[in-house]
């Protein structure tokens, strides 16, 4: 979100609701907090809010989030197709490596 969309935000929670002032101190401290937010995504949720609510929202009430895209999925393909390209010998070879390794390791904890 902008900041002047930020400031549009504040200024339509006073339209709705006149007991909310809103004075540059406040904008001051809000906006900071309005900026990382997704702008029509807060606007939805302001809408719903002012139909179903007579005192003004905070902003935790009204807060919406850009969606962070979640590369977990697309690294785990990533490995998996560079996994299915060893060789079963190779992969043979590492388990076999690594149950001689936890088989010391566990030796050696209990010696």
């Amino acid at each position: 979100m902008t900041r002047e969309e930020a400031i549009q935000v504040l200024k339509t929670i006073e339209n709705f609701y006149p007991k909310y002032k809103l004075t540059n101190e406040k904008a001051s401290l809000l906006i900071p907090f309005l900026l990382p937010m997704d702008y029509q995504g807060v606007l939805y949720k302001l809408s719903q809010f002012v139909a179903a609510h007579a005192f003004a929202p905070t902003l935790a009430e009204i807060a919406v989030y850009p969606k962070v895209p979640n590369t977990y999925l697309d690294n785990l393909k990533k490995w998996e197709e560079e996994a299915s390209q060893v060789p079963l010998e190779t992969k043979r070879k590492f388990n076999q490596q690594l149950e001689r390794l936890l088989k010391e390791k566990a030796y050696h904890e209990h010696s």
